[in-house]
């Protein structure tokens, strides 16, 4: 499946991400939303951040392929409650706007973007997001020991399907009637129980939702384990080739998908658009 994603775009991969929304005339659009997996982010990548068109994520990949006008929304460090709410804490979002562009331009939240979008651009015939592993890691950075992380664990889930079901209702409220995508997150170590036993939990609160909004799921987590399952990286994503490498260290990998990632994870996206658009009779 990498291999199939890694010659579906290259070609025209210089073409994707505008800087502003598609034309209201031209409005055949893919909008992304969500955190810097969807953003194409990658660490400390220093004067890069000047330019968002350094930085591709899997809505530019899908558009090209799906023939559909990509914005990406996606803001490194977005939480569920930011994304609704700015006043409401994230792990960098509005640090990383403050100094650098966005994919699109939007002043206020991700939220007012999108129901914005969603009005103006009426034939918007995808929607995707991914969120909640910032307000893991915010948990996280709260908390000095694994006890205060297990019995803080249970609430920032509870938090993130409560926002998730806003925010796909409000996007819902607007009229949308096309795809409504929910991107589950994948495990950065399939070996290692702990991390990928609380990925597991992130993404059934992610996704618990989803049905009453009529919304699908594109299951990155098991794409990534398809991928990951090879004699050579054994459950390893970082060694798949999935994930970033380190600047410092080739060998190890940070949280954020390589572009053999961003396309597996298009592939993943482009898989559940073609299986809704099946079950509902369309093209």
């Amino acid at each position: 499946m990498r291999a199939a994603a890694l010659g579906l775009i290259m070609a025209g991969a210089a073409a994707v991400a505008s800087a502003d929304p598609p034309d209201p005339a031209e409005n055949r659009s893919l909008l992304a939303l969500g955190d810097s997996v969807v953003f194409g982010f990658i660490a400390q990548d220093g004067y890069a951040y000047t330019n968002p068109d350094n930085f591709i994520g899997y809505p530019g990949y899908a558009g090209l392929e799906l023939r559909l006008h990509a914005a990406n929304a996606g803001c490194p460090g977005e939480t569920s409650g930011s994304f609704i709410s700015v006043t409401t804490p994230d792990n960098g979002c509005q640090a990383f706007r403050a100094r650098f562009p966005l994919h699109v331009k939007y002043a206020r939240s991700q939220l007012d973007f999108a129901t914005r979008f969603l009005a103006i651009h009426g034939d918007t015939r995808l929607v995707t997001i991914g969120l909640g592993a910032n307000d893991l890691f915010l948990l996280q950075d709260s908390c000095a020991d694994l006890e205060c992380i297990q019995a803080g664990l249970p609430g920032v889930l509870a938090t993130i399907s409560s926002n998730v079901d806003t925010i796909l209702g409000s996007l819902r409220a607007t009229g949308f009637h096309g795809v409504l995508v929910v991107v589950n997150y994948y495990s950065l170590d399939y070996t290692d129980p702990f991390q990928t036993g609380v990925t597991e939990l992130l993404n059934q609160a992610l996704t618990a939702p989803a049905a009453a909004h009529h919304a699908v799921v594109a299951d990155a987590f098991t794409a990534f384990q398809t991928a990951a399952s090879t004699s050579f990286a054994g459950g390893k994503t970082c060694k798949a080739g999935l994930l970033n490498a380190s600047p410092r260290d080739q060998s190890l990998c940070d949280v954020h998908p390589s572009q053999s990632g961003q396309q597996l994870l298009s592939v993943t996206v482009e898989a559940a658009y073609r299986a809704a658009l099946r079950a509902h009779g369309d093209d």
